[in-house]
């Protein structure tokens, strides 16, 4: 038995004593766990595998954090607004741990990687019992055993073993959208990004598990799924096997099934031409590429340490819409990098009007604590900042109701994702990510089906069904 096999039998028996312990403890018939997630997709896909392990502990779930039994905020620590909000959220709910004191309250994810935001949940939050990494996921049944068993306080950080545990359960959110994780971490250390501190260095899971997991979520009737990894185009390295995300693209793309296969994030250093050829000549693969550029300045991407030029990104994109028909372009953008100038900002603006975006997300700046970009020199105004931010807002709204405008006319087969809130219509989505408002009846929610666009807006299009 390999060393996570053992570990995992070890947390199943963890997961059974977790169970005896609130059939004591739980306040109605079964305990209720409340489950709040912030930020990327990846934290989505570590919660439904929380969700997976409290599920064998006996629990169901509950969106009424009154009622719960134990309440878990899964962190994101890549902006300050997104920890601010985890600051707020876990202080509103002291009342509560004082009205109902068997109430666990947990925090886990990526700010609970830094320690100067442990120190302060440990200093500020004295209710909040237990607290883990994101190294410490697969050691969640023991932690909240020993949590429920002694009632002390647990802080659980820096435990990373480079393991990849596979056999953990999961409670899939959606039921016919599916996360599938094929990598953690990253080795890329952008100035300005935590994620590499807080998620560790690059771990691809073997190619035979992935598969694996691709298939079942097929057979079980998933129709969107996407894969995920901090830079999916890494994906491989470290492995015994010989293989790549390209390699691998291709042999999910062979499994039989009507599904749309999609992928983030895509690092642009590591964007292959054969990974377009894979994409163009797939049968599931969608065509909506997000490729994050963040500068449009060769000097500010020098000082990102993002290893690729202007250039080199013209290059992987004038490459991917040539052989791909229909290709969505998404990207993110940092607005006010320390020492961007006026000039640095204009060859964003450039870039964005060149590509021609279906979106894109835009972020100002955030310092993060830890980072090389933290310390240095950054002379340029908050005002200026928010100044360039509204024009590239601008900018790519224009850019975005061209390219809308430009599919007027065209048929797209689309998912229908849910209802709208306008009467008898529902939200669908095209294989190029991009949101169709159709009159259609709910039952067609999870199918997919062709809508001839005859409307489009700044950001979304309106059709009917054919």
């Amino acid at each position: 038995m390999s060393t996570s096999d053992q570990f995992l039998k070890q947390q199943n028996e963890y997961i059974g004593l977790v169970d005896e312990i609130m059939q004591v403890r739980k306040r109605g018939e079964r305990p209720l766990a409340y489950i709040r997630t912030y930020g990327c997709q990846q934290n989505v896909a570590d919660s439904e595998t929380i969700k997976g392990m409290l599920a064998q502990m006996g629990y169901d779930f509950t969106e009424n954090i009154e009622e719960a039994d134990f309440i878990l905020f899964n962190t994101c620590a890549v902006r300050e607004h997104a920890e601010d909000r985890v600051f707020g959220n876990v202080g509103a709910i002291k009342k509560l741990k004082k009205n109902h004191p068997t109430t666990l309250i947990a925090l886990c994810g990526c700010m609970m990687e830094q320690q100067h935001i442990a120190q302060r949940i440990y200093q500020s939050f004295p209710f909040v019992g237990l607290v883990f990494g994101t190294h410490c996921l697969h050691k969640f049944p023991q932690l909240l055993y020993q949590s429920l068993l002694t009632g002390k306080r647990q802080f659980i950080l820096n435990n990373d073993d480079l393991l990849v545990y596979e056999g953990m359960p999961k409670r899939r959110d959606g039921q016919f959208k599916g996360w599938l994780p094929i990598m953690y971490g990253c080795d890329n250390f952008c100035t300005y990004c935590i994620v590499p501190y807080v998620r560790g260095r690059e771990r691809s899971r073997e190619s035979k598990y992935v598969l694996k997991e691709a298939r079942q979520l097929i057979e079980s009737g998933y129709k969107d799924i996407t894969l995920l990894g901090q830079n999916v185009n890494s994906y491989g390295k470290g492995l015994d096997e010989n293989i790549t995300f390209s390699r691998l693209l291709k042999m999910i793309d062979e499994i039989d099934g009507d599904y749309t296969l999609r992928f983030m994030t895509s690092h642009p250093k590591d964007c292959t031409k054969e990974l377009i050829d894979t994409i163009a000549q797939s049968r599931h693969i969608s065509t909506h590429l997000h490729l994050p550029f963040q500068s449009g300045s060769n000097r500010i991407l020098k000082l990102m340490n993002r290893r690729y030029t202007r250039e080199k990104y013209l290059d992987i994109v004038n490459y991917a819409k040539e052989k791909i028909p229909g290709l969505s372009l998404t990207s993110d953008i940092i607005v006010g990098f320390p020492g961007e100038t006026e000039e640095d900002f204009e060859q964003t603006l450039s870039l964005v009007e060149e590509v021609g975006f279906t979106s894109l997300f835009t972020f100002i700046y955030s310092k993060r604590v830890g980072t090389p970009a933290a310390k240095m020199d950054d002379p340029t105004t908050a005002e200026e900042k928010s100044e360039r931010f509204q024009r590239l807002l601008k900018l790519q709204e224009k850019v975005a109701a061209e390219r809308c405008k430009s599919m007027v006319g065209t048929t797209q087969r689309v998912l229908f994702e849910e209802k709208s809130k306008k009467p008898g219509i529902l939200n669908a989505r095209t294989s190029g990510n991009i949101v169709v408002e159709a009159e259609a009846d709910e039952s067609n929610i999870g199918s997919f089906g062709n809508v001839a666009i005859t409307e489009a807006g700044n950001w979304i299009l309106k059709g009917k069904i054919i």
